[in-house]
């Protein structure tokens, strides 16, 4: 028998451990393949022979620097139906109790109202959306109201 899948809503707190980043607001997004996360990518180098990616996340007026493998470069399709080339990187996720390696491109989201965008492949077989709810499995905010960027 197939175990029960976690609910979520569309629109969720997330967090990347291994970045150093919590509490990131994301919308779940089943139209988009791949997650991505809005950063600025600042350097692409190598160290023991590993290919890393060092990159600058903003939101909540606040800029951290990150830095991970990178597991691949991309031609992804934007929503707007532009072909980018993004570094993807993998990376524990977590949303609520549930914790994961992810795949995740960076992106420019400046012009997004959501710092990250969590695509199918990561929702795919832990994951259901209930579409008339948010903050299903963040329930610290559920009765504050809007989050800020």
């Amino acid at each position: 028998m197939p175990k029960p899948l976690m609910v979520v809503g569309w629109r969720e707190l997330v967090s990347l451990p291994e970045l150093g980043l919590a509490n990131i607001p994301a919308k779940i997004d089943t139209g988009a393949r791949t997650s991505a996360l809005h950063a600025d990518v600042v350097d692409d180098f190598q160290r023991d022979g590993e290919r890393f990616v060092r990159f600058a996340v903003d939101w909540g007026g606040v800029r951290r620097l990150c830095e991970a493998v990178h597991v691949d470069v991309r031609g992804i399709t934007s929503s707007n139906g532009d072909k980018q080339t993004r570094f993807v990187i993998k990376t524990p996720l977590t949303i609520g109790k549930l914790s994961f390696r992810a795949e995740i491109s960076l992106a420019n989201r400046s012009q997004m109202q959501f710092p990250m965008l969590i695509g199918r492949t990561a929702l795919r077989r832990r994951m259901v959306v209930d579409s008339g709810h948010s903050w299903l499995q963040s329930p610290e905010i559920a009765h504050k109201g809007r989050i800020r960027r």
